[in-house]
């Protein structure tokens, strides 16, 4: 959504350890966090300040809903956490496969004993997150893709829906069968408006193709990814997206004769031939941004969104199939995105139903893609399960 861990790490034996993990994860394991040799957290200690005064080695820690080895987006995390060392000399412990349940709040808990600063970096740890800052007010979190804050937390993602249009371009123009099937992970809003911005951008060149959505509940199950993957090939499918942190969907499409992208990372490598595209993630300069935030003493607990303007999202390079012609197109909506010439949510936009949700003229607030639960014309598919 690897690399050898540098530090603490959790081995996690799951009733689902084949694996509901990623992005965000279903497993119902319970982590224990045991240390490295290579560990440079004094763990013996407690937290040496708080926000809004400057630690000069302050003890970061980086919770993960799946292994580095996904490909995908704990992937990306733990590449971030590289650059972040590298840049700042800071060595930062991770804890991976931590479900999202009650399991994510003792391993939260635990770290916030020993550490400055901890980054949760799957949607799910939200409340548990801030349910463990209101208790530790001198260490600092940060979480990711969520919306809720503390004076001592805050979030952080970015605008990755920008790379699920121009994925949905690329898509509009590479599909015979103007049937497009999509991969997703859990309906929650991250997930929902990724969906939609990919069928905004299929329709942008081909208003004629309709997107299938299939539900897995698994952030990273290579199997039951594969399965779906599988059904919607069955039903017609010659393009396929995931929202999943694993490469099964891409790999099964290519057996197919289909195209595919992923998520999270650039997935070429996994399948050339059918390989599409997809949204990417660059964590590096952010973490390391935050980290020397804390440094200073000029932390503030933000709400941040990145985009392509700070490199934070990107799309991953068109596979060696696509035609010229649709990387143009590809690169021209990217430019317009840049500028502001291109909004991927200004109206006029219409739900399933065919109801206006957003008028000509008007554009959706943040705020508001934040927490989007319908689906745009042209998905297949339901928002619940």
């Amino acid at each position: 959504m690897g690399f050898s861990l540098l530090l603490l790490t959790v081995l996690v034996l799951s009733a689902c350890s084949n694996s509901n993990s990623g992005s965000g994860g279903n497993s119902s394991a319970s982590p224990s966090p045991t240390a490295s040799a290579e560990a440079s957290a004094d763990t013996s200690a407690s937290p040496s300040g708080e926000p809004g005064k400057g630690i000069a080695n302050p003890r970061v820690a980086f919770v993960y809903i799946g292994p580095p080895g996904d490909g995908g987006w704990t992937f990306e995390h733990d590449n971030g956490r590289k650059y972040m060392e590298e840049q700042l000399g800071v060595k930062a412990d991770t804890v991976e496969n931590v479900p999202e349940s009650a399991d994510a709040e003792r391993v939260i808990t635990e770290l916030a004993q020993n550490h400055d600063i901890i980054f949760t970096t799957s949607y799910g740890y939200m409340d548990p997150t801030l349910n463990v800052a209101k208790k530790f007010p001198k260490v600092i979190f940060m979480h990711a893709a969520g919306y809720k804050t503390a004076d001592n937390m805050g979030t952080y993602f970015g605008k990755n829906y920008e790379g699920s249009y121009l994925s949905g371009i690329a898509a509009g123009k590479t599909t015979k069968s103007n049937k497009i099937g999509y991969v997703g992970a859990f309906p929650i809003p991250e997930v929902i408006y990724n969906i939609n911005a990919f069928t905004l951008g299929v329709q942008s060149v081909n208003p004629d193709a309709t997107v299938s959505v299939v539900w897995t509940n698994t952030w990273y199950d290579p199997t039951t990814e594969r399965q779906a993957a599988v059904s919607l090939l069955d039903k017609g499918a010659d393009v396929l997206l995931a929202y999943q942190d694993s490469p099964a969907t891409l790999q099964a499409a290519a057996e197919r004769g289909a195209k595919a992208g992923g998520n999270d990372s650039d997935m070429t490598r996994f399948a050339p031939d059918a390989y599409l595209t997809n949204p990417i993630w660059n964590w590096g300069p952010y973490y390391t941004k935050v980290v020397k935030s804390v440094m200073d003493g000029t932390w503030t607990n933000e709400q941040y969104s990145g985009g392509f303007e700070d490199g934070m999202v990107d799309i991953a390079p068109l596979g060696p199939s696509i035609p010229e012609e649709t990387k143009k197109l590809v690169e021209d909506a990217k430019t317009k995105i840049k500028s502001g010439e291109l909004n991927v949510f200004s109206g006029p936009i219409y739900d399933q139903s065919g109801a206006v949700k957003v008028e000509d003229g008007k554009t959706l607030s943040l705020d508001d893609i934040l927490v989007m639960d319908w689906f745009v014309k042209g998905v297949d598919g339901k928002t619940q399960q």
